[in-house]
């Protein structure tokens, strides 16, 4: 077993214990592998052990990817998600080349992405990106924005309004852990009372995930517990 496969493992069996303590089932919740700044050969060594889903920051490494593995294996199917800012001369190939985009934070990125959703394609699968700590250097639409452009959103063609992501700001314990998740939960609940067909929860990383399953993430972001500490001068 590679590395890559046992630190796997390691994630899924934490995200079982974590879904038991909250009395959750695990397979309510999706792990998605963030690769950005790591190569082809981990994103294939984490394929080989069953990964399929993977998120990316940056769009032209994430396009280099794509072509690479595509040239040397055509047959494997991955699902790519973008997690990162989006800027609106970026959504053409963002609509273009991936499943899902966790980030939009604004209704104009949210209506380029939906105009420019190629038609042999499903409609792109599209978290907002709530800014739950009110952190002014932190992406993010506003809470008291969410509804107005959940229902906009909702309404675009081209796109399928899945749910809620945020990335809280680092609390010192479990418990301060929680309380951003629970208000993107609340507002989460509100939405789909107010008959949006939501399904995704898109909180917690490698050192809050245990707080964000306990409040309800459907998919956890996790990348160096998976493929080792990054490297950003490479």
């Amino acid at each position: 077993m590679s590395l890559i496969s046992r630190n796997l493992q390691v994630v899924h069996d934490g995200i079982a214990t974590a879904a038991h303590r909250a009395g959750r089932n695990p397979d309510e919740i999706r792990l998605l592998a963030v690769s950005k700044t790591f190569g082809v050969d981990a994103i294939l060594e984490a394929a080989q052990a069953g990964q399929k889903a993977f998120g990316e920051n940056y769009l032209q490494e994430a396009l280099d990817k794509m072509t690479e593995l595509q040239a040397r294996q055509p047959a494997l199917r991955l699902e790519w998600h973008f997690i990162g800012p989006i800027q609106s001369n970026k959504t053409r190939p963002i609509a273009e080349h991936f499943d899902w985009v966790h980030s939009i934070e604004r209704e104009k990125i949210a209506q380029r992405l939906s105009d420019q959703r190629p038609q042999h394609l499903p409609p792109l699968n599209v978290c907002l990106q709530i800014n739950i700590s009110g952190e002014a250097s932190k992406s993010g639409a506003a809470l008291d924005q969410a509804s107005e452009m959940a229902h906009a959103v909702a309404r675009m063609p081209r796109l399928r309004l899945r749910g809620l992501m945020a990335i809280p700001e680092p609390a010192e314990n479990f418990e301060q852990q929680r309380a951003p998740f629970r208000r993107l939960h609340q507002l989460f609940n509100e939405l789909r009372a107010q008959g949006l067909p939501i399904d995704t929860l898109s909180i917690g990383m490698s050192a809050d995930m245990a707080a964000a399953i306990a409040e309800g993430s459907t998919m956890v972001r996790v990348g160096t517990a998976i493929f080792g500490k990054r490297d950003y001068a490479k």
